[in-house]
């Protein structure tokens, strides 16, 4: 159950988006994906050495406390909870581009999209305050349905690949790669991995999490990698850049092109419910997050008030708004660059975690806390420059906005720290 957990955390709305996002990038964005594969495993080992060297710390946020601080644990954490907000309006911002395909008029429509999505987040915010049982329904019906598209894009792809051979995408030559290409791909490529951390931030209320949250995350991550890579590169490569950089359901194309308008218009709808799934669950963890800050005094108690349904209000309702702000923002801009905004910024803001995760594991091997061996400081070191890698292809203005909203909650936590000092 954790596996399945970081692989459905992670498989969700990047597949329909994403190869719009990276098709301009060429044979750079399969270079991005490789050093994005690289870099997501060395994270995932060194989440892995955590919880089996720490089982009983609280996972993440209990790694980064006892490793660099209170206040820093306070800064990573309020950083993940920040990318899950830009997450949600990126996932939004998907859902509604191929609802465009179902209802052209949208589209067509000035405000007509952009109303669209602020609905659906209303929508699913008042699906979870109804409860985890509501929520948790919505979750079991959008999971299956979501994984048919990647099935027959895959299944599409090997099948050109084994008809046309080398045909089947575009020749490679000595320009086909650049390091500041593969750079500035990496930001798009790692906000398809966001998740890998799935099993370690519930690591307290997994069963054996010495045992199953380190086999979880490697197993997970690795087999959601290949597949999300597959996936995207099969569509941003094969289908002609001019088509799919403009398209605003690029996967719903791929597949027309075999199968006819109608598979296309299928997957259009396939892709829609899956963004919808995807929308309620971090919406629900929008929730939950701050409202377990709130239980451990890094937030006020004020979070961690349950509605009638027992459901963490005012966390989804904050987390409601912040999204919708970040929608509002990012449908200023055209096409995939309003998606791209919104994604940036969760992955600038979610790094802040992986960051202090990597300096917490250094530490904890240099005090005998974690076994040190020469795989995990490789591991280390490779996931370090890889943040760091992953921070400089968010860009300037992924960054800038990232930790302005990052730092609007350090006020909230001295707050609370003020308020549980007066209590005692």
């Amino acid at each position: 159950m954790a596996t399945a957990l970081v692989i459905g955390n992670i498989i969700g709305s990047a597949i329909f988006m994403l190869p719009a996002a990276i098709a301009p990038y060429g044979w750079n964005a399969v270079a991005a994906w490789g050093i994005t594969f690289v870099g997501a495993l060395s994270l995932a080992w060194v989440l892995s050495a955590l919880a089996r060297s720490l089982p009983d710390v609280g996972g993440s946020y209990g790694f980064m406390k006892r490793g660099v601080g209170e206040g820093a644990a306070f800064v990573g954490a309020w950083g993940y909870i920040v990318s899950v907000w830009a997450a949600n309006a990126g996932i939004t911002i998907a859902g509604i581009s191929y609802l465009t395909r179902l209802l052209p008029w949208l589209e067509r429509t000035p405000g007509a999209a952009s109303t669209a999505a602020l609905a659906t987040i209303w929508l699913f915010a008042w699906v979870n305050l109804r409860g985890l049982r509501s929520a948790g329904g919505m979750q079991s019906a959008t999971t299956i349905i979501k994984l048919l598209p990647f099935v027959a894009v895959i299944g599409l792809a090997f099948w050109r690949i084994a008809s046309l051979g080398a045909a089947a995408l575009p020749p490679i030559s000595e320009t086909s790669f650049s390091v500041s290409g593969a750079s500035g791909a990496v930001g798009l490529t790692l906000f398809a991995m966001l998740g890998l951390e799935s099993a370690a931030i519930p690591a307290d209320v997994v069963e054996d999490p010495e045992r199953n949250v380190p086999r979880a995350t490697m197993v997970g991550t690795s087999l959601s990698a290949i597949v999300t890579l597959v996936a995207t590169c099969s569509v941003a490569l094969m289908l002609p850049l001019s088509v799919v950089s403009t398209s605003n359901a690029p996967v719903s194309d791929f597949i027309a092109t075999a199968f006819g308008s109608a598979a296309g218009t299928l997957v259009a709808l396939c892709a829609v419910i899956s963004c919808l799934g995807c929308l309620n669950g971090w919406l629900l963890l929008s929730g939950e997050l701050p409202a377990s800050m709130a239980r451990a005094g890094a937030l006020p108690a004020w979070f961690a008030l349950p509605n009638g349904h027992a459901a963490p209000s005012r966390g989804i309702v904050l987390g409601a708004i912040v999204s919708s702000a970040l929608t509002l923002l990012a449908y200023t801009r055209v096409g995939v660059a309003a998606y791209n905004f919104a994604t940036l910024i969760a992955t600038a803001t979610n790094l802040v975690l992986y960051l202090l995760c990597v300096v917490a594991v250094a530490r904890f091997m240099r005090d005998g806390r974690v076994p040190r061996s020469r795989s995990l400081v490789a591991a280390t070191a490779l996931a370090f420059a890889f943040v760091l890698w992953a921070f400089y292809s968010s860009g300037a203005e992924s960054l800038a906005w990232g930790g302005a909203l990052t730092a609007a909650g350090w006020p909230i936590y001295r707050l609370a720290r003020r308020a549980a000092t007066t209590a005692v």
